[in-house]
């Protein structure tokens, strides 16, 4: 009996020291490293295509939320987005507003983006939503992407 006393005390002690070693986030750092994903995503789409940028911030697990269309889900998604043709625009956003979880591996980011079409002088704006996982390496890849058009800028 007091054997079991001896090693549930043992283990309670050391699953709290476990807790107190884990230190409590940054959250202004966190909110800037999430707002510094979301532009870096912009910078790729703009750089080299909107399927190569939503591909390679897409979480395995991530999901579209398009017009006309039911919530499309991780290789759907990646399948998704190879059937678009992005050769006709150029896509960027500017992320508004950051948060991020308490325990800093989730967030999300909204803001407004733009939409320069190619060879005609037209240009459209909307608004958008990310929602946002921090992976075990430390990138921020989006798990929920979802956006609405038709904002007319004055």
């Amino acid at each position: 009996m007091k054997t079991g006393i001896v090693f549930f005390t043992l283990c309670l002690s050391l699953f709290s020291c476990s807790l107190r070693d884990q230190k409590p986030i940054d959250k202004r750092e966190a909110k800037q490293q999430l707002m510094e994903a979301d532009k870096a995503f912009s910078t790729l789409c703009e750089k080299e295509g909107m399927k190569s940028a939503f591909i390679e911030y897409l979480d395995s697990n991530g999901v579209l939320l398009r017009p006309g269309h039911m919530p499309i889900v991780g290789a759907a998604a990646i399948d998704f987005i190879i059937q678009q043709s992005d050769t006709g625009y150029t896509l960027s956003w500017q992320p508004s507003f950051a948060d991020v979880s308490a325990s800093g591996d989730m967030g999300y980011t909204y803001g407004m983006y733009t939409m320069t079409w190619h060879g005609i002088d037209s240009v459209s704006y909307g608004t958008y939503t990310s929602i946002w996982k921090k992976q075990s390496d430390g990138k921020w890849k989006y798990v929920l992407d979802s956006g609405n058009d038709g904002v007319e800028i004055e």
